[in-house]
């Protein structure tokens, strides 16, 4: 059986790279509660991406509002129960901000967020998921998921450098960043479980996990 004295993870990454995923399975193996972003509640993102100039901010306010929903009701939660594993933190909310809103619409943004995001608990462990634009897009296409298709490249790329220049200087909870490009977390039962080994490890500080690619069939 595994066990990790975490209480409270975090998995983040860019669109598409594996988040929810891992968070379903690391739920399943330690026995823990998933916490899920929903953005198929979201009414304005799909309009977000056929016309993102005037859905914007409409469509961060709403995840805004479902994030601190959510983060909430994990707070309220009993601290002594399940781990709690979620495939989103506050903090990044500001990422998509940034690259999406115009100066005034981000002042107002930031209004917002500053009043709601005060008592945040910050996670115990985050994992960061990351891979190249390649790869991402590629995952994209296999969700399947009809507006995701709207994503053009720049978005994404500007998306992947924020989060990398954001966890470069992320000290607020122990940290594994790990390379998504050469595992099969969906496919393969030997790229799972090598990360969950890492995972249940880590006690705090930086770490990395960089896996050389492995030949041949790996379940």
């Amino acid at each position: 059986m595994n066990t990790t004295s975490h209480r409270y993870i975090v998995v983040e990454g860019p669109i598409g790279v594996g988040k929810t995923h891992l968070v379903k399975r690391l739920a399943d193996s330690l026995s823990g509660e998933t916490l899920l972003e929903q953005p198929e509640l979201n009414p304005f993102l799909e309009k977000f991406y056929i016309h993102p100039k005037q859905s914007a901010l409409p469509t961060q306010l709403s995840f805004l509002m479902q994030r601190i929903k959510l983060s909430k009701a994990m707070q309220q939660g009993d601290l002594f129960s399940d781990t709690q594993i979620a495939d989103f933190m506050i903090d990044k909310d500001r990422l998509f901000a940034q690259i999406t809103l115009d100066d005034d619409e981000l002042a107002l943004y930031n209004m917002v967020y500053d009043n709601l995001t005060m008592s945040t608990r910050p996670p115990d462990l985050v994992i960061y998921l990351q891979a190249p634009l390649s790869v991402l897009k590629s995952r994209v296409n296999q969700r399947g998921i009809g507006y995701e298709r709207g994503i053009e490249d720049v978005y994404l790329q500007r998306l992947a450098d924020s989060y990398a220049d954001f966890f470069h200087y992320y000290e607020a909870s122990p940290l594994l960043i790990v390379n998504a490009e050469q595992i099969d977390l969906v496919n393969s039962e030997h790229d799972y479980q090598n990360l969950l080994a890492q995972i249940t490890t880590i006690k705090s500080g930086r770490h990395y996990y960089n896996p050389l690619p492995v030949t041949g069939n790996k379940k």
